[in-house]
């Protein structure tokens, strides 16, 4: 059966369009209260949300459908993704969800689930959930509706649980951090965690009005922060996204540092204490070169995934591994959390900025990254990977590349984009094979 509802990252899509409604959203907590309805007990999930306006809406149409089929209800509030995953665990909860469109903008929304274990739910989980979306779940009697309330600690849980992260003799006083948390899911949690350790902290993005989420703030908007920081003279900058399980830093010059040179820099302080697990890390076909050619020289593998965090997280797990993630941010420390954690490897890195007394711009320079282009062709429609002038090109920029770099091509999973990705030692030559690529699905289309 072929996926209609869920994605690489749960079910996400414009809100009150297609399969982002609230009729959906019942349905949806029907569906996976029934699928997780498993013994005797008394069932209950734990739900989060984000800062979105259309928050409230789909928090209460999940609400009614998970007790309409027996289930009791756990209410956070705004929190980060990875707490929900943490409480579900924590609480013996059945089922976790978390209310999100990550870092897309407030018109967005989605549904991220977890199962009972803290992680994100397995292809068969899903696909046995949407296969009980086009049918009448039996409801539950009326004495055994579920009840809801709302929990007031959840975000003193949560702090307390990434403070635990950081070893007791660290303390960042005399750190100054500007902290983006882009108008979202962690505005309160994040700033106050690395405060309570010590850190002069500058917060930005912490206004959440509902619509503003990811807007020119965040880890995919970073200005406001590199400003920010060359402004007060801050000693780093910690950008996260709208459910906060991506992280990209800002060094004390407002230069970016991405998820590759994050996952270098906690690998290595791992490796150097023996508690690097797996041989390596595991990241996606669209990390740097220049980061596998670093692990190497320290005795290290780079095992690359399909782009995806629970991509990542499926190898990690598969392999042993307990750091991963992506260039683009999600940094997945399977010692402290189940899912991607921005806040939590941002703990890592001014952790790590304390103990090396170095500047920022020095410490999380791990590699010189190798000359890397992307460019997202958008197409009208049809199949434009399948054209035999498309598969040419894609063909004999393979061979030019080979010894010399590497190639991606890739559909996006959410919208009519193909996304080509080269990298080499030559930039000219990376330049003219993605060109060369672009230029031929254009043609295609």
């Amino acid at each position: 059966m072929g996926r209609r509802f869920f994605g690489t990252d749960g079910i996400r899509g414009r809100t009150n369009q297609g399969v982002m409604t609230a009729a959906t959203a019942m349905k949806v907590g029907q569906a996976a209260g029934r699928h997780f309805l498993r013994g005797d007990h008394r069932h209950r999930v734990v739900i989060g949300k984000d800062t979105r306006l259309s928050g409230y809406m789909m928090e209460s149409a999940l609400v009614a459908g998970f007790t309409s089929v027996g289930m009791d209800v756990i209410m956070t509030g705004p929190l980060p993704t990875p707490a929900i995953a943490l409480l579900t665990r924590e609480m013996r909860a059945d089922l976790g969800v978390m209310i999100s469109a990550s870092h897309n903008p407030f018109e967005d929304n989605g549904i991220k689930l977890f199962g009972p274990d803290g992680f994100k739910l397995s292809d068969a989980d899903e696909l046995a959930i949407e296969a009980m979306l086009d049918q009448e779940l039996p409801l539950a009697e009326a004495s055994q509706i579920g009840r809801a309330r709302r929990i007031d600690d959840a975000r003193g849980r949560y702090i307390h649980a990434i403070k635990q992260t950081v070893s007791n003799e660290i303390r960042f006083d005399g750190l100054k951090v500007v902290v983006d948390c882009a108008n979202g899911a962690a505005y309160q949690v994040a700033p106050s965690a690395i405060w309570e350790l010590g850190a002069k902290v500058i917060p930005i993005g912490v206004e959440p009005n509902g619509t503003n989420i990811n807007r020119e703030v965040g880890s995919t908007s970073l200005d406001a922060i590199k400003a920010k920081v060359v402004e007060t003279g801050a000693d780093i900058g910690i950008a996260l996204d709208g459910d906060a399980d991506r992280l990209i830093v800002v060094d004390e010059k407002g230069e970016t540092v991405d998820g590759d040179q994050i996952m270098a820099l906690i690998a290595l302080r791992l490796h150097d204490k023996n508690a690097l697990k797996g041989g390596g890390i595991v990241a996606t076909v669209m990390s740097n070169l220049g980061l596998e050619r670093c692990l190497q020289g320290h005795g290290l593998t780079l095992e690359r995934a399909k782009v995806g965090d629970r991509y990542v997280l499926e190898k990690m797990r598969a392999g042993g591994f307990n750091v991963g993630g992506e260039q683009s941010g999600h940094m997945i420390l399977l010692d402290h959390a189940t899912t991607g954690d921005g806040t939590i490897a941002a703990m890592r890195v001014l952790a790590s900025l304390v103990r090396s007394g170095k500047r920022a711009s020095e410490m999380l320079h791990q590699f010189d990254p190798v000359p890397q282009l992307l460019k997202n062709v958008r197409y009208d429609g049809g199949t434009p990977l399948d054209d035999a002038q498309v598969k040419q090109a894609i063909a004999d920029a393979e061979s030019e590349l080979t010894g010399r770099g590497r190639l991606v091509i890739r559909p996006s999973g959410t919208e009519p984009v193909i996304r080509v990705m080269a990298e080499g030692d030559d930039e000219g030559q990376v330049e003219r094979v993605v060109d060369s690529i672009c230029d031929a699905v254009r043609a295609a289309t």
